[in-house]
């Protein structure tokens, strides 16, 4: 069960559907949210920084505009938040303006809540992509709790892709799929196995969905199916999975062995995170 759920504010358009899919969450599961939002300090920073002692005096200025401006930003983003909860009925608890070192208080807050819920296009005040993934890659790596990422519309969850190799990372981001089971159980699963073309890779294959089959029925997942498909590059065959034909959920292990092993970090993390038509459930 999903009871205490963590949602990311930020000043973009996914920030509100990241709030509403966390209401449907809490609902279904009779739980509470929490919403977040950051002054980045570190961030304004280094934005400031530079130039000679002449600048110093009005790089600080700089930084304290700055500062405040971001943390009115963040306080108003808090009351949209609480507005909106308050309207659904449904309980929030903690809701906080963040200062500090950006991941280490996210991973702090994330000891205590069961899933993370952000926008896809969150950059916690960062405009770089590429630094929005490598924040992404550092919670992901660390944080106690699952990330759900969701798009710009408000899912409708009935099909469930859980990609899944046998290795660590994919198991225990099974398991966390299936003991929040955040979308509930009455949903359509399918079980994937990307796997090389040899009888031996087959039966192996065979081997390894059963199990997870197996082990999503015992939690009250009763439409279960598996696949296994033949690919030499199993990060590509996941992106194709979210691009919605078949699955309204992906759920993947962060760090993994063979293709998916960069699956959050460089190239694959990005088009993942892009071009992904449908949320995304990941775990370390």
């Amino acid at each position: 069960m999903t009871q205490r759920i963590l949602v990311v504010l930020d000043p973009d358009s996914d920030t509100p559907v990241a709030t509403d899919t966390a209401i449907d969450i809490a609902r279904q599961h009779d739980g509470e949210v929490t919403g977040l939002a950051f002054v980045d300090k570190d961030s304004i920073g280094t934005e400031t920084a530079g130039g000679g002692i002449g600048s110093m005096y009005f790089a600080e200025r700089l930084r304290e505009q700055l500062t405040e401006e971001t943390r009115q930003k963040a306080a108003a983003l808090i009351d949209t938040f609480t507005t909106r909860v308050e309207a659904e009925g449904v309980r929030h608890s903690g809701d906080r303006v963040g200062e500090g070192a950006l991941v280490k208080s996210l991973l702090d807050e994330m000891r205590t809540h069961d899933l993370l819920v952000a926008g896809r296009e969150s950059h916690f005040y960062y405009a770089d992509p590429d630094r929005r993934t490598h924040t992404l890659g550092k919670v992901l790596q660390d944080a106690a709790a699952a990330t759900l990422i969701v798009g710009t519309a408000r899912p409708t969850v009935r099909r469930v892709a859980v990609a899944y190799d046998g290795s660590g990372a994919s198991a225990r981001t099974m398991q966390k799929f299936a003991h929040l089971a955040p979308f509930g159980t009455d949903v359509d699963v399918e079980v994937v196995h990307v796997r090389g073309g040899s009888d031996a890779d087959r039966l192996a294959s065979e081997r390894l969905r059963e199990d997870a089959v197996t082990y999503l029925r015992a939690h009250g997942f009763e439409r279960v199916t598996s696949t296994g498909i033949e690919s030499s590059d199993p990060s590509e065959r996941i992106c194709e999975l979210a691009q919605g034909d078949r699955a309204d959920l992906v759920v993947s292990g962060a760090f993994a062995k063979s293709g998916f092993r960069k699956m959050i970090f460089g190239s694959s993390a990005t088009k993942l995170l892009e071009e992904s038509k449908v949320p995304l459930f990941l775990y370390h």
